[in-house]
């Protein structure tokens, strides 16, 4: 999967995800650079997305089952909620946390 790099941008953390979307989960990458945060999927490229640092309120962790820690909920300053499932997801929160 390829993503097109902005000058100077730079790929910190890429990994395999899913976006939970309330319809059924869509699998693809998330990808965080140092200026953005992707989601690319090469199944369905209307889910894919560009998420700008100054667009984020906050990032909450959420559980995707009983046991299962791995839910990624990025929350924009317009409202919208972005659910991930997503390994090492308190990395993750960490990475695009220190961006805004």
């Amino acid at each position: 999967m390829k993503v097109d790099l902005k000058p100077n941008e730079v790929v910190v953390k890429a990994g395999d995800s899913r976006h939970i979307n309330g319809k059924g989960d869509v699998e693809g990458k998330l990808i965080l650079t140092n200026q953005r945060v992707y989601f690319k999927s090469p199944q369905d490229t209307s889910y894919n997305m560009e998420i700008m640092p100054s667009d984020i309120e906050e990032v909450i962790f959420f559980n995707t089952g009983m046991f299962s820690s791995n839910g990624l909920n990025i929350v924009t300053k317009k409202g919208c909620e972005l659910k991930f499932r997503i390994k090492q997801r308190n990395a993750w929160g960490k990475a695009i946390n220190q961006m805004y």
